[in-house]
């Protein structure tokens, strides 16, 4: 009798429990293409049905019972605690809030949101026709579709962040980004890249696609040449360098030429290229060279004035004047130094003294005779003070 009211009493306290308890769920995000497991539990049930419906309200399984005729959705688990089932190849369109019901009386019901994360699409950069000429403006867009949320877009100039303007559009659930960068381009821009980075949660690692600028400008020539002092009898050599140049057309001989006019001895003056070569020099060689190169964005030209030393008389030209110059600037310097130091010096330690015709005490015979010598003297001292300044 008192088991059977026992028995009767538990009975009781899960009816009461059950029907007291809510379904525990969880809400769930899964990338689109991706599988989502839809959990709902009870921690007791005196035999009562879980279900799941999804947004539209409608039933996808009342226990272990499918209800929707949808491949992608299937049973994992059906108990009286339990009730699991799998969406495969998840669509945008499937995201929404998912309902678990308890059928006791009254029916209690459990919500679960499934979010779903638009994968977004590679970056592309338009706007960019190569090549492009020194001084234009040009417009680099970057754009990536069917993200969610929204993807985030950054643009790097080499290896540095700069900034773009950003342009979204929404398509149905999904987002298409647009960031564009505006810039004047000149010749530092040539053979830089320009990485269009996006970043998304549904990623393990941002997306990037990078666009490496050609631009195209006018030379700029710079001429160096081999010996830093030219003394008549030695080979000597001018380069016509090309410092910040595209090379749009063939690499064609620049054009060499001596004060104003063509070279004026071509047996010792060979041109090879960009370069100028004197086998011998002499001093009918002094003058300015000038390497001119062009294309059709422009001409540059760059000059070269030679002088030809006597080594004979190397000794009496610029060279040793610099020399010269060097050790009398050293000179000077160090004069200058002492100067102050000794000024210095003699500032800090002026004052007086008495000469020893003033002090008169030191040729005494005896004390006594010392100091009426030095208090006579002491009369004349303000007479016979030198004084340092």
């Amino acid at each position: 009798s008192m088991l059977s009211s026992h028995r009767s009493l538990l009975v009781l306290f899960n009816k009461t429990g059950s029907q007291g308890q809510f379904p525990i769920t969880q809400n769930v995000t899964v990338v689109e293409g991706g599988t989502a497991n839809m959990t709902c539990r009870v921690d007791y049930n005196d035999n009562t049905s879980l279900q799941w419906s999804n947004p539209a309200q409608q039933t996808l399984f009342f226990g272990d019972k499918k209800a929707l005729r949808d491949h992608r959705i299937e049973l994992v688990r059906a108990s009286w605690q339990e009730l699991t089932i799998r969406i495969s190849d998840v669509s945008l369109s499937d995201e929404g809030q998912y309902t678990c019901s308890l059928f006791t009386m009254p029916v209690k019901t459990t919500k679960a949101y499934l979010t779903v994360l638009g994968i977004p699409g590679r970056p592309e950069i338009t706007g960019f026709t190569k090549p492009a000429m020194e001084e234009d403006v040009i417009t680099l867009t970057c754009t990536t579709s069917g993200s969610k949320p929204a993807a985030n877009i950054r643009w790097f100039r080499n290896d540095k962040e700069v900034q773009g303007t950003k342009e979204l559009n929404a398509t149905g659930k999904s987002f298409t980004v647009r960031s564009s960068l505006q810039f004047e381009v000149d010749k530092r821009d040539d053979g830089v890249a320009y990485t269009c980075s996006v970043e998304h949660e549904s990623l393990s690692k941002p997306y990037m696609t990078t666009e490496v600028l050609e631009v195209h400008y006018a030379p700029h020539l710079e001429i160096t040449h081999s010996l830093i002092i030219p003394q008549e009898g030695q080979y000597f050599k001018l380069e016509c360098g090309l410092i910040y140049y595209f090379l749009i057309f063939t690499p064609e001989p620049v054009l060499w030429s001596k004060d104003g006019g063509e070279l004026p001895d071509i047996e010792r003056m060979i041109v090879e290229g960009r370069e100028l070569t004197i086998t011998t020099l002499n001093k009918t060689d002094n003058g300015t060279y000038r390497c001119e190169a062009s294309n059709h964005l422009g001409t540059s030209s760059a000059e070269y004035i030679l002088y030809v030393y006597d080594p004979n008389a190397l000794g009496h030209h610029g060279p040793d004047h610099a020399l010269i110059g060097g050790v009398v600037a050293v000179v000077v310097f160090i004069t200058l130094c002492l100067i102050i130091v000794f000024g210095r010096y003699l500032a800090r330690h002026k004052g007086t003294y008495l000469t020893h015709e003033a002090k008169g005490a030191e040729d005494a015979p005896d004390a006594d005779t010392a100091i009426i010598n030095a208090e006579g003297n002491h009369v004349h001292a303000e007479e016979k003070k030198e004084y340092f300044i």
